[in-house]
């Protein structure tokens, strides 16, 4: 029975033995033939045969096996050794071939040399390959869920540590450095292949695994406040401001100088008083929201022909740049220099230490992420019989469900670890087994389930449950709460809608959703309702005869309809700006939007 051949979901025609076909396209593809790139996917069930060269394809190395044997030999191995093997060559003899998603559905992949069967068709060249670079840092990786190990990979991604040795004289965006970072007890064989130890993001510190009032619930973490003091977790935020001398048509120019008080749009002279004589502030200076860093006055936006010869500084305007809302720091670096077109340009880098409070995220590599929910001080924290007190108490309420035994084997492993002055080896499918680790625990004089009885902090009284204690390497992420929070009364608007602006940078409003409307009526208080969607409310006069917006004369105190004239009746109207809007883009539509006006007194 003869079987459809496809090339990239294309029919290209038929094969009477569309198996026996597939095979020699392999065969074909090993002897070099036929381009590497090529994959082929025999479908048993439909006698269909896939073959795809297309781009975009997720493809991964694997060893050849013919009979039971890898043509990956020790003969091979030592020629790569010395030099005399390259990879190029060994996938141009077909010893090792990249397999793509579909063709795996027709190999069955051993994952070691004793496993191999007559079977087998591959075999892998290092189980850890099969997982990326930063998935491959987390230890004992084999005994999480597939959907942890994603989320502790992603996890380290936003882990602060040293992101470059140069960072005191670059001027990065929104860069994070922490103070004392270390390399991790339990670390894998790809710590020491990424030379981890030059750019770690972590510390190793001590979690003790329990409930504590109830501030641990919901992922949450509790802190020591001594681990703060200590230096855990410390980092310094980043955050560069500049500012260009423009040219503009005419020969007009911008200038950072300190503006004079005749400027249009002149602050108060409290928020200039650091800058020096040329206009740009000092190093080292301490500084608050609406402090300018450097000031600057540019030429007014629009010129007449009459103005355009004769610009004094008092028709210039005000356009320095201040720290924006919501920023704090010290000034830690200024630059000056030119940009591509030759401009004068200024930099200003500010830094801000960030000491761990609450609302800050913390997490271990296991993706086990979660916010700061209280900080202990150091005598209310639960210790061990040896003295021993952890820096972060984790909840035990995020393990079964999310089942990331990792990190319960981490645990074990750093405090083996740091009590016989090693680091243990928790490579994904190739790390210290579990028993081994117990076994030495247990030689050291404590208990091999990594248990120890705990005393309360505040009374000293022993507590009924042993408690799961270990060593972590735990990791503070970019996401803090100084970069977050945010609240307001009254602010800035939008030009067109009149409505809050948007964001926390622009200083904007928190937007009442459907959700939270409902709240309101729930809890009886829907008037509340009637304050807070009133943020454009606006008066606007309305012909009672025709239905339209009037025209409000203020000078001459009066109100008038533009269509009726003398014979409509005008009412002040109360709505929303962005309604009054909507019917002004009606009538720009010639839809006549006519509103009948009904007294509310009736």
């Amino acid at each position: 029975m003869t079987g459809e051949v496809y090339l990239n979901g294309k029919f290209i025609g038929s094969a009477e033995k569309p198996k026996e076909f597939a095979g020699q396209v392999i065969e074909a593809r090993r002897k070099g033939l036929l381009s590497p790139e090529l994959n082929v996917y025999y479908n048993d069930r439909t006698r269909e045969v896939q073959i795809e060269a297309f781009r975009g394809r997720l493809r991964r190395p694997l060893i050849v096996v013919k009979n039971g044997k890898p043509l990956f030999t020790e003969e091979l191995m030592k020629k790569v050794q010395n030099n005399e093997l390259s990879w190029a060559e060994m996938v141009k003899q077909g010893i090792i071939e990249y397999i793509d998603a579909a063709e795996e559905e027709n190999c069955l992949v051993a994952f070691s040399e004793e496993e191999l069967t007559p079977e087998h068709t591959h075999m892998e060249i290092m189980p850890i390959a099969m997982v990326s670079l930063c998935t491959s840092l987390v230890p004992y990786g084999n005994h999480d869920p597939s959907a942890r190990l994603n989320a502790g990979s992603k996890n380290q991604k936003q882990g602060l540590g040293l992101y470059a040795a140069n960072f005191l004289i670059r001027m990065d965006m929104d860069t994070n450095i922490l103070h004392y970072p270390q390399v991790p007890i339990v670390s894998t064989m790809m710590t020491e292949m990424s030379h981890y130890e030059k750019h770690p993001s972590g510390q190793n510190i001590v979690v003790a695994i329990m409930s504590f009032k109830g501030y641990n619930m919901l992922d949450a973490v509790i802190i020591n406040r001594a681990s703060l003091d200590r230096g855990f977790g410390r980092s310094t935020y980043y955050r560069p401001a500049a500012a260009e001398e423009l040219r503009y048509p005419g020969g007009l120019t911008d200038s950072i100088c300190i503006p004079d008080k005749e400027v249009k749009g002149y602050k108060s002279e409290d928020v200039y008083k650091y800058l020096e004589e040329d206009g740009i502030i000092s190093p080292e200076i301490k500084i608050k929201e609406d402090d300018v860093l450097i000031g600057k006055t540019s030429p007014p936006r629009f010129l007449s022909s009459l103005e355009q010869f004769n610009v004094s500084s008092s028709e210039r305007r005000e356009s320095s740049v201040s720290v924006k809302h919501g920023e704090e720091g010290i000034v830690d670096f200024v630059m000056l220099t030119e940009n591509m077109e030759g401009n004068r340009f200024v930099e200003v880098n500010i830094r801000d230490q960030r000491v761990p409070e609450i609302g800050d995220k913390f997490t271990s590599r296991h993706g086990q992420k979660g916010v700061v929910g209280l900080i202990v001080d150091p005598a209310d924290i639960p210790f061990s019989a040896s003295g021993i007190t952890p820096d972060i108490i984790f909840s035990p309420h995020s393990i079964p469900s999310r089942m990331t035994m990792g990190h319960l084997i981490e645990s074990i492993g750093g405090k083996v670890g740091s009590l016989s002055g090693r680091y243990v080896d928790g490579t994904t499918f190739d790390s210290e087994p579990e028993g081994k680790l117990k076994a030495e625990l247990l030689s050291m004089g404590f208990r091999d389930n990594g248990t120890e009885t705990m005393y309360s902090g505040e009374t000293g009284e022993i507590y009924e449950a042993r408690i799961f204690i270990g060593e972590m390497y735990y990791l503070k992420l970019k996401h803090m709460v100084a970069n977050k929070i945010h609240a307001r009364a009254r602010g800035p608007i939008q030009l067109l809608t009149r409505q809050p602006t948007e964001g926390r940078a622009k200083e904007g409003g928190l937007r009442l959703g459907e959700m939270e409307k409902d709240c309101f009526v729930a809890h009886g208080t829907s008037l509340l309702l009637k304050e807070r969607f009133d943020s454009d409310r606006t008066v606007v006069p309305v012909c009672e005869n025709c239905g339209l917006i009037a025209v409000s004369d203020r000078y001459r105190k009066k109100s008038y309809c533009p269509v009726c004239g003398d014979e409509g009746k005008v009412s002040d109207i109360e709505m929303s700006y962005a309604f009054k809007l909507l019917l002004d883009e009606l009538k720009s539509m010639c839809i006549y939007p006519k509103l009948v006006l009904k007294s509310k007194y009736e």
